[in-house]
């Protein structure tokens, strides 16, 4: 095991200087942490190396094959679809993710959307900045609307892990919850097809993959069949929703508001129609759900402990 060489390709991506980073080194003798990659960089960075852990650098067939010795790839994350699976398995190269490591960080920035947009608190806060408050004759402003949660009907789409936690603080705030079959799916008891949970959910939240069956999901047809004053949240992949629709939607009242982590393009440096000024109630987070300390802290331990079983002989968290 002395000879055995690790890379990281892009650290940057999960760490910010605030990680506890021994359990990761403590796996191999010898490893080079890149705080970046760039897709002319990546073979000669994982030329010599055994095992590689990788969060959003590109793996496929070409890259793959030019490796020396590459023994395993370690996603720093759940999603694989940055390592071409099908190259890996032919060249007898192991693939392992990380799961479950995000779930209170992602539960608590579902929370943290739908509160800020049923309160307004980012308009109560801007107009306030602007003096309003200041120059009113009356103890509070009434400007715009604010709801409660209790009683109210939140639909999920996606009931695993995530779906399945978002549904408990739902619960504890009081509201009726509704889940939405597989899309493309078999029916299933408890679960209601999606057309019939879109007109019926007051908050809509998306927790499931970004495949061929959820792509453009949630467009300009099903946007139509929600409530006026409903509420989408979106933390899962930006591919499930129609931006242009969305934006549109909002635009013409024809929904309450909308809460967007992720993108379909990630950084947009090309412009995204959620991305245009003057949409109402509308807020977007650069791809943040995940991001607590603890949660990245958990992600580099269960790196960790994927290269330590390896190393073992042992089979965890294995896509390949």
């Amino acid at each position: 095991m002395n000879n055995l060489q690790g890379r990281f390709l892009d650290l940057a991506t999960v760490d910010r200087g605030d990680l506890d980073l021994s359990g990761l080194k403590q796996t191999l003798p010898d490893w080079r942490l890149y705080q970046g990659t760039t897709a002319t960089e990546t073979a000669e960075h994982i030329r010599d190396a055994a095992v590689v852990v990788s969060n959003k650098v590109v793996l496929d067939r070409e890259v793959l094959g030019r490796t020396r010795g590459l023994r395993l790839v370690c996603i720093a994350a759940t999603g694989a679809n940055n390592v071409d699976l099908d190259a890996a398995r032919e060249l007898g190269i192991a693939v392992a993710n990380v799961t479950g490591y995000a779930t209170p960080a992602v539960v608590q920035h579902v929370f943290a959307l739908i509160l800020a947009l049923t309160t307004r608190l980012p308009d109560y806060s801007r107009v306030v900045s602007a003096g309003a408050w200041q120059r009113s004759s009356r103890f509070c402003l009434l400007d715009f609307p604010i709801r409660e949660l209790a009683g109210k009907t939140l639909g999920i789409v996606g009931h695993g892990e995530l779906g399945r936690a978002v549904a408990g603080i739902a619960r504890a705030f009081g509201m009726e919850v509704l889940v939405s079959q597989r899309p493309g799916g078999a029916p299933a008891p408890g679960r209601l097809p999606l057309d019939a949970l879109l007109s019926r959910a007051d908050v809509l939240s998306l927790h499931c993959p970004l495949a061929e069956n959820t792509r453009n999901l949630i467009g300009e047809r099903e946007l139509a069949l929600m409530k006026p004053g409903a509420l989408l949240i979106n933390t899962a992949r930006g591919g499930i929703v129609d931006e242009g629709a969305l934006a549109e939607a909002l635009r013409k009242g024809r929904l309450g508001g909308a809460g967007v982590d992720v993108l379909t393009r990630e950084p947009p440096v090309a412009g995204n129609p959620l991305l245009e000024p003057g949409i109402p109630n509308l807020i977007v987070t650069p791809h943040i759900a995940w991001a607590s300390r603890e949660s990245r802290q958990r992600l580099m331990d269960g790196v960790a402990a994927n290269i330590q079983a390896f190393l073992a002989g042992e089979a965890r968290n294995r896509v390949v």
